[in-house]
């Protein structure tokens, strides 16, 4: 559905939105803030992971900065590459990385796959990003990116901050991966921040689902194009997979 009209009605109708968004703005600056208002919680386990540089720890993926993002990127031992949504979500954030390192901020993928699987698919798509591989670790589950065979077969999945049963789903987009509806489902996208100060790891923030929208840069600029996001189901692909125009 679609109207035309004058110029004047346009830079009109256009005024009374803008309106809005301001107040949306505005809003988003005091929902930031709060965010930044919510208690630190030390991180009393000793995670380890597998990055380029060798073993780590969860200090040491700050990389000598004060904090720490974490995007927890959908890739299972299971699968044969990398979920195609967390890698549309990555081709925007690949290039923000150098910025934000340069602002104290050091901006990671964790997934559970293994490190050379990882390096490989990294490799396949062209990123530059920091990469670790949690393999050996409860890293993923106990930041709910990541669901136990038991919490999936009870229908109790533990995702944005409730329980879930996702068994009765079956989308498409598991075989993108090689792999099947359960083992699919069984990670989850998300978003954590971890603050490190007198050498001690907390825990700041997580968002899972709509809650890491902002973060699909194409989807902002849909947004904004005359027809919006227009789905109708699963139309994006690893950006190696589109045909040439």
């Amino acid at each position: 559905m679609r109207r035309t009209g004058t110029r004047a009605e346009w830079l009109a109708a256009r005024l009374e939105l803008l309106a809005e968004e301001k107040e949306l703005t505005r809003r988003s600056d005091e929902l930031a803030r709060r965010r930044r208002e919510l208690p630190w919680v030390r991180v009393e386990k000793d995670y380890r992971f597998d990055t380029d540089e060798g073993e780590a720890s969860l200090a040491d993926l700050f990389q000598g900065r004060s904090q720490l993002l974490v995007y927890h990127f959908m890739f299972a031992p299971e699968y044969a590459a990398g979920c195609p949504s967390c890698s549309a979500v990555a081709d925007g954030f690949d290039g923000s990385v150098v910025h934000l390192a340069n602002h104290d901020v050091t901006l990671c993928a964790v997934s559970r796959a293994p490190l050379p699987r990882l390096r490989e698919y990294k490799k396949r798509m062209g990123w530059s990003f920091p990469w670790a591989s949690s393999f050996a670790s409860d890293f993923n589950y106990d930041f709910h990116a990541a669901h136990t065979e038991e919490e999936w077969r009870a229908g109790e999945v533990e995702y944005n901050f409730r329980k879930r049963d996702f068994r009765g789903l079956d989308l498409e987009i598991a075989a993108t991966v090689g792999t099947d509806w359960e083992t699919y489902r069984r990670e989850g996208p998300g978003v954590s921040a971890f603050a490190l100060e007198d050498g001690v790891v907390y825990h700041t923030y997580s968002a899972y689902e709509r809650g890491i929208d902002g973060l699909w840069g194409m989807y902002q600029w849909l947004d904004r194009a005359p027809l919006g996001r227009n789905e109708t189901g699963l139309w994006f692909r690893r950006h190696d997979e589109y045909r040439s125009a």
